[in-house]
């Protein structure tokens, strides 16, 4: 249930920093916010608005909030696969993934097949340069960098799961980007003074507020296209590596995006910023970090949380603050007995499941807001 930490704010999380309840306050007192701002179990600091947090507002959108990895989500593929049928290493499995699915800063690669895919997708409102077209086309069906990953798991039938988690790449931070600059300079010209210059907003029905709608819509439609083309990759070499398989179902869904939904008889635009749409029935993708539990779960529709959930468990500590205190030896005793990116642990310490905080706990948290279907651990990751 959750608790009432600041005027105009919800939060649902058991462990959280005063930081992240000043800034989600801050958010929470812009005048266009219609209702509280829901805080999610997992929520931490962000750029503007934070991680985690869920913001209705009517008549006018803060693009920081949504982010600069627009329509970043989950993909999970439910398998016929068990735990049997795997062989007794996935090390086969690594090279393939690393071939097929680029990961890292700015990595790409050429297929026709993406080129088809991306014809469906439509245009975006900005006029993209060359470059920019490159980097659509190039970065489609790649991985990212970050706590981007790839992962098998089993649930607590020993079925076999898929699950991967990516965004809208180099072109949706350089479209998000822009909007938030062409904010913040409306707020300079218009003398509209905030409390955090990131909170800089875009006023419905304004030529500026339109273009940022399509680029922001555009920017999903290719996140989730690239997710579903990656999973199609993923799914067929795990088939590949155990020689059998077919899909069961597939879930694709964003936790950063906004859209417009009705909520206490009004018509908004819902923000979730690290936040996945839970209305009774959405099937949703809530992962934990390396070496923990990721969960399949099902929306209860929870009216004072916009019908959203968690996206994750959340950091704790920032990457620097992870790096600095945690140590490579840890990481390995934690993703012990998992086929995993061993050869780069001293570059993931900072995705250190002590970096994060307690998924089951996260779990524990939003009871009121979830039913879980499925209990994922992990036996292969592939981080970007």
């Amino acid at each position: 249930m959750p608790n009432q930490p600041a005027p105009n704010l919800l939060s649902w999380a058991s462990e959280i920093d005063e930081g992240a309840i000043t800034q989600a306050a801050r958010a929470a007192r812009l005048p266009f916010v219609s209702g509280h701002v829901a805080l999610m179990p997992d929520a931490h600091v962000g750029i503007g608005a934070t991680v985690g947090s869920v913001i209705p507002t009517e008549g006018a959108i803060i693009p920081a909030a949504v982010g600069v990895d627009i329509g970043c989500g989950m993909v999970a593929t439910e398998t016929s696969l068990t735990a049997a049928d795997l062989p007794d290493t996935l090390a086969a499995l690594m090279p393939m993934v690393e071939r097929r699915i680029p990961a890292g800063v700015g990595k790409g690669h050429t297929d026709p097949a993406m080129d088809r895919a991306l014809s469906e997708l439509g245009r975006p409102h900005t006029d993209l340069t060359p470059r920019q077209e490159k980097k659509v086309s190039d970065q489609f069906g790649t991985l990212g960098s970050g706590n981007h990953f790839v992962e098998v798991c089993l649930d607590e039938r020993d079925r076999v799961w898929t699950v991967l988690h990516s965004g809208s790449r180099g072109i949706g931070n350089q479209l998000a980007t822009m909007h938030i600059a062409d904010a913040k300079k409306l707020m300079r010209k218009q003398a509209i003074g905030l409390e955090d210059p990131d909170l800089a907003y875009l006023v419905q029905s304004t030529a500026e507020f339109t273009a940022y709608i399509e680029d922001m819509l555009w920017a999903q439609r290719y996140a989730m296209a690239s997710r579903a083309r990656m999973d199609k990759v993923l799914v067929n070499a795990l088939f590949r590596v155990a020689g059998k398989g077919v899909r069961i179902r597939t879930i694709n869904c964003h936790h950063n995006f906004t859209q417009r939904e009705t909520h206490y008889g009004k018509d908004l635009w819902i923000t979730r910023k690290g936040a996945i749409k839970a209305d009774r029935g959405d099937e949703g993708v809530i992962p934990g970090s390396m070496g923990t539990r990721s969960y399949i779960v099902r929306g209860q529709g929870n009216p004072e949380s916009y019908n959203s959930c968690s996206h994750g468990a959340g950091r704790r500590m920032s990457r620097t603050k992870a790096k600095r205190e945690l140590s490579v030896a840890s990481l390995t005793e934690a993703m012990r007995g998992r086929t995993w990116n061993a050869d780069r642990a001293a570059a993931l310490v900072d995705e250190h499941p002590d970096a994060y905080k307690s998924i089951d706990q996260v779990m524990d948290d939003q009871k009121d807001l979830v039913t879980i279907q499925h209990t994922l651990r992990q036996v292969f990751n592939y981080k970007g």
